[in-house]
Formats: structure tokens, C-alpha cells, sequence
């Protein structure tokens, strides 16, 4: 059925040329790290497997791996090569990933998901919840058309595919059984950002954050949030808090 995401246009314009300040938000994480060493919580050694985003392979993720390893995880990239979308058994090559690291190690995974990685998270995340600790998604959009986004003719080109309402569109709006968090940004100049608004519920929440799509693998709020997001204790998993000086960092979605 369709819903409101559905109707919604995709960033302006203005928004998509203001994508270029990635570049400063990627200055800006390496002036912030030793605040982040400082206040961004460790880890617990766990394993989290990191999906990039479409027409982007490892190296694109490859500062926020380092970030996580520095506050104590055990990263790993999808080893996947570039994203060109779900075709080729991608799902299940994604679950063949997760299945060895949750057997490597004999603990749950985390999930990381970049824009399109994102989905792939989620997917892999309902897949095989005995095996998925949390799930965290970066301007993921999963609650929208495909048309609400200024990437849908990328991901035509890079996948051979064209796009349309399936069966997979409906099935992806679902939330993963398992904690998920979905940080967005209302600046997002590559998808519009009710596409990543997640229902909420006693384990799915949102996270607001001043950024644009293609920088949010450095912003340094983001790293903040999701570095507080698996910290979270297994089992006890509990949504964000924006108590303190972090309420000028983190809006409130629910606004």
C-alpha cells in the first residue's frame, strides 16, 4: 500500500550541491578525534560487518572501520567489491558473511549499512536475527519510493536494472527483529529524509543529525552516535539518549 514516502520528491537541488561539504565534515571528524577518544564510549570487541553504500566499495568505508577498531570492535568490510545494487545473489553472499564471522567469533554481529548497504543490513539482519546483535543504518532509504531519491538513475545504470514498485520495495519497510537505528539527516542531499525514518519501537529508534549523505561515514556526530549504539550492552539494549550538552548535537526526530 502506499504511504506518504511514496509521494514525496527527492532532495532539491540546493541540497544535492551541498553534498560537496563532505570534504569538510571528513576535516572536521579528524579535528573532533581526540573529543571522540574522549567521550565516544568503547566497545566491547564484538564483531560488526560494514556494507557501503551504491557505486562505493571498502575503501569508501574504510575511515569508519578504522574509527570502530579504535574504540575496541573487531571490523570487518563486506568484501563484496563495488555496490552495484541486490542482483547477483548479494543477499546471499551478505548472509554467507555474517553466517562465518558469527561462527569466527561466537558472538552476535553488529550491522552497519551505508544509504543502500543499509538495506542489505536490514535485510541480512531478518534473514538470520540469531545472529545479528543490532543494526544501524546511514541515510538509508527504506521507507520510501525509489523515485525520492536523487540516485535512482545511479543505481539503474550500475545495476542494469530498472526500477519499480516490487516486492522487495514493500518487504524492506519492514523493521528487522533485532535493535535498529536508523540516523538520518534533514540536509541529506541524496535521499529525502522521511525515506529513513524508522517507526519506533521498544527496540527501533531514530537519530537526527546535521549531515550530508556522502560525508556521514566521517561526520563526527554520526561516529559519535553509532559508536554509542554498539556499546550498547547485549540484551540490554536502550535508545539513545540526548540528555546533556548532546541535545545541541542531536535534535529530537519526534518534533
Amino acid at each position: 500500500m502506499a504511504n506518504t514516502a511514496d509521494r514525496l520528491k527527492p532532495p532539491s537541488l540546493l541540497l544535492l550541491a551541498l553534498e560537496g561539504r563532505a570534504a569538510w565534515e571528513g576535516g572536521a571528524a579528524l579535528a573532533a578525534l581526540p573529543w571522540l577518544r574522549f567521550a565516544a564510549p568503547r566497545g566491547d570487541g564484538h564483531p560488526v560487518l560494514v556494507f557501503p553504500g551504491l557505486a562505493a566499495g571498502d575503501l569508501s568505508t574504510l575511515p569508519l572501520r578504522r574509527f570502530l577498531h579504535q574504540r575496541g570492535y573487531t571490523v570487518y568490510p563486506w568484501k563484496l567489491g563495488i555496490n552495484l545494487g541486490p542482483g547477483r545473489n548479494v543477499f546471499e553472499s551478505c548472509l554467507r558473511r555474517l553466517h562465518e564471522l558469527h561462527h569466527l567469533h561466537g558472538r552476535k554481529v553488529s550491522l552497519v549499512g551505508w544509504s543502500l548497504g543499509g538495506v542489505y543490513a536490514r535485510e541480512v539482519a531478518k534473514l538470520a536475527p540469531q545472529s545479528v546483535r543490532s543494526v544501524i543504518t546511514l541515510g538509508t532509504p527504506f521507507a520510501g519510493h525509489h523515485r525520492s531519491t536523487r540516485a535512482w538513475r545511479l543505481y539503474e545504470l550500475a545495476s542494469g536494472e530498472r526500477l519499480g514498485v516490487t516486492r522487495l520495495t514493500e518487504q524492506i519497510r519492514a523493521a528487522p527483529p533485532v535493535p535498529t537505528t536508523s540516523i538520518y539527516s534533514r540536509s541529506d542531499g541524496v535521499v529525502a529524509w522521511q525515506c529513513s525514518i524508522e517507526r519506533e519501537t521498544p527496540i527501533a529508534e531514530n537519530i537526527e543529525v546535521r549531515a550530508s549523505h556522502i560525508g556521514m561515514g566521517v561526520n563526527p556526530t554520526v561516529l559519535y552516535a553509532i559508536a554509542d549504539r554498539l556499546a550498547q550492552p547485549e540484551g540490554g539494549w536502550k535508545p539513545f539518549g540526548r540528555d546533556g550538552v548532546k541535545r545541541y548535537f542531536y535534535r529530537d526526530p519526534s518534533r
